[in-house]
């Protein structure tokens, strides 16, 4: 949608506002609007008469048409905020939404860093813009309308001077916007390549430093400064040709007025009548073209520029894959099919041709050294990454093709870093399930052990201070948050590390009754209560239980003596093992440590 289409949607969205705009703009006009008329009065029936007081009484009627138009103003500004406060908050929410969506799709797209702060700064220059826009257009038009009108009443023959000049100093300020557009979408294109090539070379300055490419780098940002000097060039050139439509416009007409006064007062024009016209012209028309043209050329342009590419940024945000719908699946099995992922095209895969089902009633733990791979498991299990080969499922339905709504519907991760806002503890637990009651958030809030950490915060309406909340406690009200969600399958990524494992097994216990599971274990005591095991081991993953595993596992044994005699998981790979046993197989290949190293290069 073009910046123009947008603000036609917007004002009509808020004609209501709009009306009110209008309407307060009649008496805001009035000291404009009867300026030039009392002038006129005073000087014809007053001063020139030598009657002072009547010219100071018609004077005194300016006084009041200001008072007016103060009242009128404050009220206009209300209206105006009535249209553009709503505006801005629709656009914040799509420019963050369209950012965060391509920020946390799967796959290669990523969010330049500082992009979402430059957005929504340039959501604050669209607002600013467009409120600048909105009074002083308005205010142009029932200005001139009132200048031309009282010009009319004084001396209709006069419009014969002011009309032409004023349509033609406009229509050359219309092809001044038509270049200023395209100017302007140049400078502001190059003033963010110019940030992202500084940022880009600040953030590489000890590489350029180690290959003494200084030069280079310097060549490099040099060029973005180049492009944005000869931006701000083509718009000060703009600046100068829109004083000309002022000069065209405005100033013009009053020459002539001036130069034909003469001759107008011998036609029948009084004196009053002239100047109150030359009022008209000099204190009305000029200021408002003035303010007109300066705010059009100057924000108007930022607004239509601005709010064009932040409108092409949201329409390029990662959409839904065709056919996928945007509805939650119907409830079935979480799937992997013949997966493969890598990080980066060059890296060994961590996962190889990966076949792998969670069904109903299924908990699942993930086992393995560190680096493995478990989490890129709970990744793609969850859609937050991607397969480069395969697809992974929820009911039948891509996972990654799902929008962010339908994904959260149909599984919910619990990761390690647990986090908590500032607010109440009930807005806290119901952020992922709004429409939770009290009975049932406490109600979970005693099945995962978390009754007294509630009762020792205050209750669900007490406020929350995250920073005096230890580790364990930050993951327990989230861990109770993930219950009260509606998705169906949670996954676990280490999202119990800080909590005892008497806690631990009770979370676990819960979830599992809950509905579909999977674990990433740090403890033994995890695998040993998960109804399958799925070993991620360098020489081959393997997939059972707890006790076929430990008999058939060199590597699986190894792990739960290390478990048992440290109580964590071993840091990595002793050394290659042969001969593994023949245990239920989740065809899951790769090689997770070399692929981990990939990664880290």
């Amino acid at each position: 949608m073009s910046a123009g289409r947008e603000t036609a949607v917007v004002l009509r969205h808020h004609r209501g506002d709009v009306f009110r705009l209008l309407a307060w703009s009649v008496p805001e006009s009035a000291p404009a609007m009867l300026s030039g008329l009392v002038v006129a009065r005073a000087v014809d029936q007053g001063f020139l008469r030598d009657r002072p007081a009547t010219g100071l009484a018609w004077l005194s009627v300016l006084l009041v048409a200001a008072v007016a138009g103060a009242w009128g103003a404050r009220q206009t500004n209300l209206a105006v905020a009535g249209v553009v406060e709503p505006f801005r908050d629709d656009l914040v929410t799509r420019v963050v939404t369209a950012s965060l969506r391509t920020a946390t799709r799967p796959g290669p797209d990523t969010v330049p860093a500082g992009a979402v702060a430059r957005m929504t700064q340039q959501v604050e220059t669209v607002r600013d813009s467009f409120a600048g826009l909105v009074l002083v257009s308005r205010g142009f038009v029932v200005t001139v309308l009132a200048a031309l009108l009282g010009t009319a009443s004084l001396a209709a023959p006069l419009l014969i001077l002011l009309a032409p000049p004023l349509i033609v100093g406009l229509g050359l300020f219309a092809v001044a916007l038509r270049l200023g557009v395209r100017w302007q979408r140049e400078y502001l294109a190059a003033g963010e390549r110019l940030a992202d090539r500084v940022s880009a070379a600040a953030t590489a300055a000890r590489d350029v430093a180690a290959c003494r490419a200084a030069d280079r780098a310097a060549g490099y940002v040099g060029e973005a400064v180049t492009a944005q000097a000869g931006a701000e060039r083509a718009l000060a050139r703009l600046a100068a040709f829109r004083s000309l439509t002022v000069v065209v416009a405005g100033w013009l007409p009053l020459v002539a007025v001036l130069a034909g006064a003469g001759r107008l007062t011998g036609g029948g024009i009084s004196t009053g009548a002239l100047i109150g016209v030359l009022t008209y012209l000099a204190q009305v028309l000029v200021p408002a073209l003035d303010l007109f043209v300066a705010t059009v050329g100057n924000a108007g342009l930022r607004f239509v520029v601005t709010l064009g590419r932040l409108l092409q940024r949201a329409a390029r945000s990662p959409d839904l894959v065709p056919g996928a719908g945007s509805g939650v699946p119907a409830a079935g099995p979480l799937e992997l099919r013949g997966v493969t992922f890598r990080y980066g095209a060059a890296a060994r895969p961590v996962l190889r041709d990966a076949d792998l089902t969670v069904g109903p009633g299924d908990h699942l733990a993930v086992v393995g050294p560190s680096g493995a791979g478990k989490s890129t498991l709970a990744g793609l299990l969850c859609g937050t990454l991607e397969p480069d080969r395969g697809t992974v499922r929820y009911g039948g339905v891509p996972v990654t093709g799902l929008d962010p709504a339908a994904r959260a519907g149909c599984r919910v991760l619990i990761p390690q870093e647990a986090y908590v806002f500032p607010g109440t503890v009930a807005d806290n637990l119901r952020y992922l399930n709004p429409a939770a009651s009290d009975r049932a958030i406490l109600a979970a809030a005693e099945r995962l052990g978390a009754a007294q950490l509630l009762a020792r915060l205050g209750g669900l309406q007490a406020l929350l201070r995250p920073g005096e909340l230890s580790a364990g406690e930050r993951q327990l009200l989230t861990l109770v948050r993930a219950y009260l969600a509606p998705a169906p399958v949670a996954v676990l990524d280490e999202a119990t590390c800080h909590l005892d494992p008497a806690a631990e097994e009770r979370v676990e216990r819960a979830f599992a009754a809950r509905g579909p599971l999977v674990v990433i274990a740090h403890r033994i005591s995890s695998a040993e209560r998960a109804s399958r095991v799925l070993l991620l081991d360098p020489d081959g993953p393997l997939l059972g239980d707890h006790d076929s595993l430990r008999e058939t596992s060199p590597r699986y044994r190894e792990m739960t003596g290390y478990w048992a005699a440290t109580g964590s998981e071993p840091a990595g790979p002793a050394r290659p093992l042969d001969g593994v046993g023949p245990v239920a197989s989740a065809h899951l290949g790769g090689d997770p440590a070399e692929a981990v190293a990939d990664r880290a290069r």
